[in-house]
């Protein structure tokens, strides 16, 4: 079975196409500059990659684009476009219509009734799957919501202290999200340590960042919470920020709420708090040179993380495992090294020489570390892979039934 995982920006379309159960990728590419001019498009399949230039208006033409190159009588993989199974999406929100879902309108309605939760993410899904459905009725979509690891966090670590109608009746209360990654993340530590029955705490460390404390494989609590704008400071968006300073915002600069709500979640973060840049490789390099709000912004991440990394290992009992991941995760031997610095009273030892030598999957602990210590890429695209398997399976169950 071929599965299409599509990664929707604003303007791009990136791609990968898995063979199931296999779970071997065929080919990935990607269409950047999409509604504006010449498109830059890629294509790989084995070992041959393809460049080129086009008028690419929409996602749409995009997909078509994409399906064309896959299907190229000289060296594509694909004899027709029949042969995808399904389309599927790492879908950001959608309230209580969470778990992995076949694109139907209710679907599209309700993520653009909370686009105000993920305005980065929400209208550019929902508008492109909409272009989709339209041009390629035979192929089914699928939505695997963030949100959807993160259902079996209990109750008490997923309310706020509001009034409780509001929970009820408005779908407020700590969604968290990441939940491709850190479920990816939970099932190759799994493989890795040859047990199911483990607690770790998952950093997912990139442009946007969460943790994660998984027990037994299942979500216990997560950073991120209403909204992506939550939990650690991430590249530009703001992460914990009492609601409260907004008033005295509002009458001392005289913005808008909607105003103020776009800078916190554009001009907050480590760009913010550095004025400098968004990039922890920037801010490393400025604060090594002396760029005291780099350094700054650095050492507010670190703690943040190191605040919320010590209250998962109380709410786990201990952990079997620390794991980084993301584009931080998995390149910054300085975050890591201070994440995990002084922490030897909570069993992590981190061995200095081989977090330095890292690259790709690695244990980055101590022998004698009582919490391993890891590395290890991420692959979100597989699991959106491996769920689009199980949703169509699933429909075809329930139409059987």
């Amino acid at each position: 079975m071929k599965i299409l995982v599509a990664n929707l920006g604003s303007t791009s379309f990136k791609y990968r196409l898995f063979d199931l159960p296999q779970e071997t990728q065929i080919a990935r590419g990607g269409i950047d500059r999409i509604g504006q001019g010449n498109s830059a498009c890629f294509v790989e399949i084995g070992g041959h990659r393809e460049e080129s230039t086009l008028s690419v208006p929409d996602h749409a033409a995009a997909v078509k684009i994409c399906l064309d190159s896959l299907m190229n009588p000289e060296w594509g993989c694909l004899k027709s476009a029949d042969e995808v199974s399904a389309i599927g999406f790492k879908a950001v929100f959608a309230g209580n219509l969470s778990g992995v879902r076949i694109v139907d309108e209710a679907l599209l309605a309700k993520m653009e009734e909370l686009a105000d939760i993920a305005p980065a993410h929400n209208p550019m899904y929902a508008r492109a799957m909409r272009q989709l459905r339209k041009a390629f009725p035979q192929i089914p979509l699928v939505a695997a919501l963030e949100t959807a690891f993160h259902e079996t966090i209990p109750e008490p670590n997923r309310v706020y202290a509001i009034p409780y109608e509001w929970k009820e009746q408005h779908e407020i209360c700590r969604w968290g999200f990441h939940g491709a990654s850190h479920r990816f993340l939970s099932t190759r530590m799994a493989q890795l340590l040859g047990r199911s029955d483990l607690k770790l705490v998952t950093c997912h460390l990139g442009g946007s960042n969460s943790l994660c404390a998984v027990k037994n494989g299942q979500s216990q609590a997560n950073t991120l919470g209403m909204s992506p704008q939550t939990g650690l400071p991430h590249n530009n968006r703001v992460g914990d920020f009492d609601a409260f300073s907004l008033p005295i915002l509002l009458r001392k600069t005289g913005k808008t709420l909607e105003q103020l709500l776009e800078e916190l979640s554009s001009k907050g973060g480590l760009l913010g708090l550095s004025g400098l840049s968004p990039d922890v490789r920037d801010l490393e390099q400025a604060a090594a040179n002396g760029h005291v709000r780099a350094k700054l912004a650095l050492d507010a991440f670190v703690s943040s993380i190191r605040l919320y990394l010590g209250g998962y290992l109380a709410l786990l009992g201990g952990a079997d495992a620390i794991v980084f991941s993301g584009g931080i995760g998995e390149n910054s031997r300085l975050v890591r090294r201070d994440v995990c610095r002084d922490m030897e009273w909570a069993g992590i030892e981190l061995d200095e020489a081989l977090n330095d030598s890292a690259k790709g999957e690695a244990r980055l602990s101590k022998p004698g570390s009582k919490v391993q210590v890891w590395v290890v890429p991420t692959n979100e695209e597989i699991v959106v892979a491996r769920q689009s398997v199980e949703a169509l399976a699933n429909r075809e169950a329930s139409g059987a039934a």
